[in-house]
């Protein structure tokens, strides 16, 4: 009888596509309470649909037809599975949070699935993947304005600074003012432009290829077996917004609704990400670069408009990847000292730490490549499947939930492995 309470009191009894509550035991009736006490958010669907696309459409659009090119058209299959799979593990966050109306954050998950150690362990996951996607706006911005202007190379104290190297200190010079800031009222412009510009740039270099004599020509090949693991890697690269879904659950008004507005969100970035991995395949074949805006003929309008908008969205999102990292060492370490003076020098502290990164591997590719396998499917995929079957205990019983939860844990580690393993050999190749 204890052993069959206890299972109750944890078990997840609502339906994974439905906002119905069963408050049939002692615990469910005193999370409902709890909930009502807590309260729900103050955002509209609209306004989350806009942070969630935010979220989700990052610099992976620019990577995307090379990572087509890397696998062959048959890999687009796989980008379909990673989007549903993505998904599927964004649905399984939602049912874990409404389990505890505590449930405030990511790192809250791993918390109530398994005590401080989960909750250090997904803490530190998600905030290496924030700090390496914050370090590879850097690269995106250093490889397209060197494309740009080639020859703005020069010397300091004697030092030679070739033109890469030296738009990235630009651009980090230019961002560390924004990086000293905590106002986060900003969120919904930010995430409506970040929208935009995807669209921006999607029309962009679908411009470029119809009018600018660049043309879809590039038949490309079905598989190509050698480079499916940067393929995979960089597809889960691009459905890495899992740490952010807590924090639009909870500030929805109507929380009913975030499944839907997952669906919303992740049907229009699959769409974007295939229209934009097939236009830039036809158009450019083998030869795609990391970053597809290094492809275009910088003389044609549509191609400058495509990088200028490239450009932007880096500099807009990048203190807002640094920021969960600041809070979490800010927490972590209380000092007595003053604290906007401490919340300043670990700012600036990260800030020059990502330049030295950017600048030591400035492989946008295989880094977005050892992100997306290493952190990326680990956030996204293992992480929300594993808590979930310890806090609903579905892991006691086999069923068709159990198989399908288990056959993503295994999608997950295999990309996890296989992707870090290339992804790391090509770092090194390229040093």
């Amino acid at each position: 009888m204890k052993a069959k309470k206890e299972q109750d009191d944890y078990c997840v009894t609502v339906p994974l596509l439905s906002g119905s509550k069963d408050v049939g035991t002692k615990q469910a009736e005193k999370e409902e309470e709890l909930y009502n006490n807590i309260g729900l958010g103050t955002t509209s669907f609209m306004s989350t649909c806009f942070n969630g696309l935010n979220a989700l459409s990052g610099v992976g659009i620019l990577s995307i037809p090379y990572a087509l090119a890397s696998g062959g058209w048959l890999s687009l299959i796989l980008l379909l599975v990673i989007a549903g799979t993505t998904f599927y593990t964004g649905l399984l966050i939602q049912r874990c949070m409404h389990v505890d109306p505590t449930i405030r954050t990511y790192s809250d998950i791993g918390d109530r699935a398994f005590g401080k150690t989960g909750k250090t362990l997904v803490s530190i996951t998600v905030n290496i993947e924030l700090y390496l996607v914050a370090t590879g706006f850097l690269i995106v911005e250093g490889d397209n304005l060197s494309n740009m202007f080639p020859n703005m190379d020069f010397d300091i104290f004697g030092t030679h600074i070739g033109a890469k190297c030296g738009f990235v200190l630009l651009v980090a010079v230019i961002i560390l003012p924004t990086s000293w800031l905590n106002n986060m009222s900003i969120i919904s412009c930010i995430s409506a432009s970040g929208v935009l510009a995807t669209v921006i740039i999607l029309g962009s270099v679908f411009w470029a290829g119809a009018f600018n004599g660049i043309g879809f020509e590039e038949k490309g090949t079905a598989v190509n077996w050698k480079g499916m693991p940067s393929a995979i890697s960089l597809y889960a690269f691009c459905y890495c917004a899992h740490p952010v879904f807590p924090t639009l659950y909870t500030s929805m008004r109507n929380q009913r609704q975030f499944s839907t507005v997952l669906f919303v969100c992740f049907a229009f970035c699959t769409v974007t990400y295939s229209l934009m991995a097939i236009i830039g395949y036809l158009m450019f074949g083998s030869n795609a670069e990391s970053q597809i805006t290094l492809n275009l003929p910088t003389h044609h309008i549509s191609s400058r408009v495509a990088i200028c908008t490239t450009l932007v969205a880096p500099i807009a999102k990048y203190a807002l990847m640094l920021t969960p990292i600041v809070n979490a060492i800010e927490a972590r370490f209380q000092s007595s000292y003053n604290k906007r003076m401490h919340s300043f020098l670990i700012r600036t502290l990260l800030m020059i730490s990502t330049v030295v990164v950017a600048v030591s591997l400035p492989f946008f590719g295989y880094l977005m490549s050892l992100v997306g396998a290493l952190l990326s499917a680990t956030t996204s995929i293992t992480i929300p499947c594993v808590c979930y079957l310890k806090i609903s205990g579905i892991y006691r019983r086999i069923g068709v939930e159990m198989v399908i939860i288990g056959f993503a844990v295994l999608t997950g580690i295999v990309v996890a492995v296989v992707g870090t393993y290339v992804s790391v050999i090509d770092i090194i190749n390229h040093l």
